[in-house]
This record gives C-alpha cells, structure tokens and sequence, in this order.
C-alpha cells in the first residue's frame, strides 16, 4: 500500500492484524520485507497490530534522489503513524531503523508507546564512518564491485562467526546478499545518515520507556555501544543477544523474538495499568 505525506512524499507500507499497533523500521538499504518471515507472524499471532514500511531510499517508497536527513525519515514515520491512526505506537527499529526511532522519541514523544533499538548506538565508531562514507562513495561514482566480492563483504560486516563457520548456510547469505542487486541514490542517502553524530548527551531528553537490544558479536553497533546508548536514555533497559552479529534478528530470531515479546508484553500490560 501507499501513502502520500503533505510534502509529496509516497511511502510503502503494509499494515496486518488487530491490536496494539507495532511498527517495523528497517536498517540501511533493507527492504520491509525482511520482517515477513521472522518477527511478523510471531507478532500477529501474539495479538498485535503489525505494520511494516519502505525507508524512503527503498523503492516502491520515493528514492529520494536528491538526499534526505534523518529528520525527514523522522517526519515520514510520524506522517504514517498518523495516517494509520496507530497512537500510541509501539516502534521497534534495528540499525538505521533503531537511529530513526531515537530521533522519533525526541521529536515526537505524543505518537509512541514505547520503543525497542536493536543493534543500536548513540554514535558510530571511526571505522563505521568511514566505511558507510566509502560505500556511499562508491555508489555516487557509479562504481560497481563484483557481485561475489560484495556479498561476502557483507557477509563478514553482518554475520556472527557461527554462521560463517557453516559453509552451507553461508552459501545461502552469499546468494541472498548477490540476489540483492546494487544500491542507488537512495541507499547512498541513508549510507551517509548511518554514520550517527553523537547523540548521547540529546538522548538524555527522551521521556519515552526505550530497551536496548544489542548483538554479541555485531562489528557495527557492538554490545558496549548498546550498553553506552541505553546508559544515556533516562530509564532505559539494555540485554544482548548472544552469539550473532548485526543480523541477528534474522541469525536468531527465535531468541530475539523472545525479547522482542517480553518487552511489548511488559509495556502493554503497563499502559493498561497491570502489574508486568
């Protein structure tokens, strides 16, 4: 389905089931369907409300060729969450996503329930920087790697070393990381966005409950930075996730799914003013 906010901007979504409404924010250059087999049944068939939507930079939502902040990624959830009439919304984010619900709590703190970060940080490490500038380098000069090269890059940036110490289902990451194609303009935007200013001392501002959700072995946002970042958010909770990297909702999504339940759980019994 499409939206379009008052600025002009079209945005995919898809919105399923009856509920508490929670929403799904992906991280750099992903898709929203990289929730529908993991996290979405789990959350419908728990009773929620689940929408999940494209970035923009990820088509069929406007690519913004000509750049975008994370402000206005920021006004794009709150345009949908009011379209959908999803108040208070529960947002989980993972990545970029989780970067996007922060600014969100500050900004908009009316429109959320509460909200779960996943393989988040309250700034980026040097090497993240220069990396994602790299990436977005890349894509602006038309430069294109070979599709193996890539794949495998990504696999080692996003995988714990339990999965790649399994060829087989390495093998299956890599065909899936080369079946993604090359980025464009839009993931070239939200390459830059990645690479997260500090924030720490903003986020002490944030009056919404927040739990911290951070990776084993995630080389981009690793468990001291989820730690630093859930330290800096006044009342938030942190735990990690042992044994996988930045994907690990999709290395182990029965674990963080687990996680994910206990957390909505405990604040929807809140809000309804039961004892969690």
């Amino acid at each position: 389905m499409l939206m379009t906010t008052e600025n002009g901007i079209r945005l995919s979504y898809n919105d399923c089931g009856d509920g508490p409404p929670v929403l799904l924010l992906t991280g750099t250059g992903a898709p929203s369907s990289v929730w529908d087999l993991h996290q979405v049944p789990v959350l419908r068939a728990a009773g929620f409300r689940v929408i999940t939507m494209d970035n923009r930079g990820i088509p069929p939502s406007d690519e913004g060729a000509d750049g975008f902040t994370v402000d206005d990624l920021v006004e794009d959830v709150a345009a949908l969450i009011d379209y959908l009439d999803a108040m208070p919304c529960r947002v989980i984010g993972t990545s970029m996503g989780s970067y996007i619900a922060q600014e969100l709590a500050l900004a908009h703190p009316e429109l959320l329930n509460s909200v779960l970060l996943m393989a988040a940080c309250g700034k980026s490490s040097l090497v993240q920087k220069v990396l994602a500038e790299g990436e977005a380098k890349l894509i602006e000069l038309g430069i294109e790697l070979p599709p193996d090269f890539l794949a495998a890059t990504r696999a080692l940036h996003n995988l714990g070393p339990a999965t790649l110490a399994d060829d087989d289902l390495t093998g299956d990451w890599l065909d899936l990381f080369a079946a993604s194609g090359t980025w464009g303009p839009g993931v070239r935007s939200q390459l830059l966005l990645s690479a997260l200013p500090d924030r720490l001392d903003a986020y002490g501002s944030i009056k919404v409950p927040c739990h911290v959700v951070s990776f084993e072995r995630d080389l981009v946002a690793p468990p001291e930075a989820g730690r630093e970042l859930a330290a800096a958010i006044p009342g938030a909770t942190h735990r990690t996730v042992p044994g996988c990297g930045h994907f690990g909702y999709l290395e182990n999504p029965e674990a963080v799914n687990r996680e994910l339940l206990r957390f909505l759980r405990t604040e929807s019994r809140e809000t309804l003013g039961e004892t969690a």
